[in-house]
């Protein structure tokens, strides 16, 4: 049983990772040209693309790869709470809330990690490769949240520590989620 739900996880956490990706790049203009976009735009227009029929983009998002993300999170904690309502360890009244909350939350703590790893992959490969494919599109995503402080924290003797500062502060937000 454990092998089913590892290998379950496995797989809503990377089509999850997907769907969130695809509305984090849609929400933070960044380019789909390159071989990451094509990458996420051909892994997730299975489910994007007939929920955009009902969910229209609005405000300049992605809102069906968003809902698509959170319906996944959210068939998977079902299902791990209803395999606990087997063993009589959930109430039946307190389990839609719960089950949304802990979807809600996982989603977020998943936003989070592809925020960080976006963070690192941009500080690396701004040492070794800075004008790798990935390059353009790390940047394009972390933009936003470097700015701010960028602002506050200048470079120092030509290293940028805003990356840093960033995922010290996604770690410590980490802990509250």
């Amino acid at each position: 049983m454990q092998a089913i739900v590892f290998l379950l996880d496995a797989v809503v956490s990377f089509f999850s990772t997907l769907f969130l990706l695809r509305f984090m790049m849609q929400a933070m203009r960044v380019s789909f040209g390159g071989q990451i976009g094509d990458f996420v735009i051909k892994l997730t227009n299975w489910a994007v693309k007939p929920l955009r029929r009902i969910i229209p983009g609005a405000g300049g998002f992605d809102w069906a790869s968003l809902i698509a993300a959170f319906a996944l999170q959210l068939l998977f904690t079902g299902i791990m709470v209803g395999i606990s309502f087997s063993i009589g360890q959930v109430d039946i009244v307190s389990a839609a809330p719960m089950i949304l909350l802990m979807a809600l939350r996982s989603l977020l703590r998943l936003a989070v990690y592809i925020m960080i790893g976006a963070l690192i992959l941009q500080a690396v490969l701004s040492w070794v490769n800075p004008y790798s494919p990935l390059s353009a599109p790390a940047y394009q995503l972390t933009r936003p949240l470097l700015d701010p402080i960028r602002r506050i924290i200048p470079t120092i003797s030509g290293i940028d520590l805003s990356p840093l500062v960033a995922i010290l502060l996604l770690q410590a937000v980490l802990m509250f989620l």
